[in-house]
């Protein structure tokens, strides 16, 4: 036959939502700047909508590849090494946090010669106390995720598959919650999204940290819902497989922040 398949790679059929999911990135950054200005906030969240939508369609057709068989071992170490390179570009994007970090915990603006800047007074943190349990509630989450992953693979345990996903997700939604508590007790005790290096470290770090939670639990939860329809198999489930990797990698990159920023940073030298 002139168009039988004989090869192993998957030739994509053309597709809008590379096309939608880019112009809407372009107008959602767009209009944060807008809305930083103070001249509307509409724009970024229709760009928001339009990533999100693009998002959801883009990702329900590759799962719908994935039922239809066009997954083959090829495609799949092509995923898996772009899902790699996509955690790396993580790694150094909260690399950049703790570079900035670092350098001003180290070598305050305030110590500079001639500089008339003065530092405010910081409102410690008791980093034994609620960030120590948030730090606990992640890793429990994390052991719960590999948990399932184990079920899944080497017993085909589907109610252990099930369970672990649950589990995982109610903690890292109570993770959500805890950090949400902490960031206003803090701004009640004075601290503030900018005005100090500090400031703006602590909140772009732990927020963007957060944000990686959030988008980590939706991808919970769409394993979640496809194990009930019995999408996964021991030897196919690359997706829940990434969903456990960036997790994990979620888990890490607060293990660092707790250590860093709540452990070192708030011992002293960041005042």
């Amino acid at each position: 036959m002139a168009h039988a398949k004989n090869h192993d790679f998957h030739i994509l059929p053309p597709s809008i939502w590379p096309l939608i999911s880019s112009i809407g990135a372009f107008v959602m950054l767009f209009g944060a700047v807008l809305w930083m200005h103070d001249v509307t906030a509409w724009l970024f969240w229709a760009g928001l909508v339009a990533v999100l939508y693009s998002a959801f369609c883009w990702w329900s057709e590759t799962i719908a590849e994935n039922k239809a068989g066009d997954h083959t071992p090829v495609v799949l170490i092509g995923l898996r090494y772009g899902f790699i390179l996509f955690v790396m570009s993580e790694v150094m994007f909260f690399f950049a946090w703790f570079w900035s970090f670092f350098k001003h915990a180290m070598y305050p603006m305030e110590r500079y010669v001639g500089t008339e800047y003065v530092a405010p007074e910081i409102y410690p943190v008791d980093a034994f106390h609620l960030p120590l349990i948030n730090t606990l509630v992640l890793l429990l989450s994390g052991c719960a995720v590999t948990w399932a992953h184990h079920a899944l693979v080497h017993e085909n345990d589907r109610k252990g598959l099930i369970n672990g996903l649950a589990i995982g997700i109610v903690l890292g939604v109570f993770f959500t919650v805890l950090q949400g508590y902490e960031y206003v007790h803090l701004l009640h005790e004075g601290w503030e999204f900018g005005g100090d290096e500090f400031y703006s470290n602590f909140f772009m770090a732990t927020g963007f940290h957060g944000f990686h939670v959030v988008l980590g639990t939706i991808f919970l939860i769409v394993c979640l819902i496809r194990a009930m329809k019995g999408d996964f198999t021991p030897k196919q489930h690359a997706g829940f497989e990434m969903a456990a990797w960036y997790w994990h990698f979620v888990d890490v990159v607060w293990l660092f922040l707790f250590v860093a920023v709540y452990i070192w940073g708030t011992a002293g030298l960041a005042h």
